[in-house]
């Protein structure tokens, strides 16, 4: 079974840094365009970040700047290094390919950004 694990959230203030992991169960992911997405309480999950096979980045107007994707193909794992954290970026991190092909959705980590 194919699985993806998120972790590395945390309470941090503003102004903070956090750096979100997600490890596959099965280097299949290597050849996908790999994305973390976010999901606020009472909102949709929204793509903030991607990164091609060949880590060719794209990032959301909200977190240009301040978030850094990457991976590690020998670890079969995609990186979220998130500086300069602000409230508006409280939710639910999770990764998934992009486009959508129908894996299932890991449990995220969960990112509160709070004085």
């Amino acid at each position: 079974q194919v699985q993806l694990l998120e972790s590395g959230g945390g309470l941090v203030q503003p102004g903070g840094s956090l750096r979100l992991s997600c490890a596959a169960s099965t280097s299949i992911f290597r050849i996908y365009t790999m994305g973390w997405y976010r999901q606020a309480p009472g909102k949709q999950r929204d793509l903030v970040a991607s990164i091609t096979s060949g880590s060719s980045t794209n990032y959301a107007d909200s977190v240009k700047g301040r978030f850094t994707i990457s991976r590690d193909n020998a670890k079969n794992t995609v990186y979220l290094q998130m500086n300069s954290l602000k409230p508006d970026d409280t939710a639910v991190y999770y990764c998934n390919t992009k486009p959508l092909f129908g894996y299932s959705w890991g449990q995220g980590t969960q990112v509160t950004v709070s004085s």
